[in-house]
């Protein structure tokens, strides 16, 4: 099982439609996929059509990882063969206190993985906008770290302490951590800027930049709103096409590193 932390301390940079639709794509390979939304904000639920209040007296990640619940128990399936998510709510904020008080607070959703780890062949992990204790727990669990960078003038800025933050995690608490890579988000091929931006993170950071980029497009924004993965939405738009290439790009990726 492999599992991928989608980091970014930036919000709105596409970290929540990354998460969705790369694992959609990659269940329909197929491969088990587990899909673990560790930001308080519980938006995956939205994006796959759960409304929030219909789970909101069960057990969800909040219950696991404080001891309350078991991780087989707070796995809901998704209508995507092969495709399961573990839903957050706001009370996960609550964690971010809570864990503090806890034994191997930094291990804490690393060990409840570590039970299911014969169950899936990948779990992505859609992190918090911040880099607090939801976000380190990810890391720690992580294989791998995956970026979402969105095309805006200040990006280069935001990888520098992303990479700072994956250094320290890498040295102290994780050595086996590695780059996935970076994957650019809300790519507008009209704007001249977009290309100096894409150009500038290409010749610092190389071959750790996906050459699949995710385009700005309506349906990949309309899909939220029907909650719906883009793929299900409309397989032909031009962000579910990103994606789907995407996928293969990830896919591909790991062929070499095995």
């Amino acid at each position: 099982m492999k599992v991928v932390a989608i980091v970014n301390q930036k919000g709105g940079v596409g970290k929540t439609t990354t998460a969705i639709n790369l694992a959609t794509a990659i269940a329909a390979v197929p491969s088990r996929v587990l899909l673990v939304d560790i930001d308080p904000q519980g938006n995956t639920a939205t994006g796959f059509g759960v409304n929030k209040q219909s789970f909101k007296n069960t057990a969800n990640l909040y219950n696991a990882l404080i001891g309350k619940a078991e991780i087989q128990d707070v796995i809901a399936h998704t209508e995507i063969p092969d495709l399961d998510i573990v839903y957050s709510d706001v009370n996960l904020a609550a964690a971010e206190i809570e864990l503090n008080n806890l034994e191997q607070s930094r291990y804490r959703l690393k060990t409840l993985l570590s039970r299911i780890a014969s169950v899936y062949d990948y779990v992505f992990i859609d992190c918090p906008p911040s880099i607090g204790l939801l976000t380190v727990n990810a890391l720690v669990a992580a294989h791998s770290m995956l970026i979402p960078l969105q095309c805006e003038f200040f990006a280069l800025e935001g990888v520098k302490h992303l990479l700072e933050t994956y250094k320290l995690i890498k040295e102290s608490l994780n050595q086996g951590l590695q780059m996935e890579g970076v994957v650019l988000t809300m790519y507008d091929r009209r704007n001249s800027l977009t290309e100096l931006i894409e150009k500038d993170v290409r010749s610092c950071l190389g071959e750790l930049v996906y050459k699949t980029v995710i385009p700005r497009n309506i349906a990949l924004v309309e899909a939220q709103s029907y909650g719906k993965p883009a793929l299900l939405y409309d397989i032909n738009a031009t962000g579910s096409v990103a994606y789907i290439n995407m996928a293969k790009e990830f896919l591909s990726q790991q062929k070499v590193s095995a």
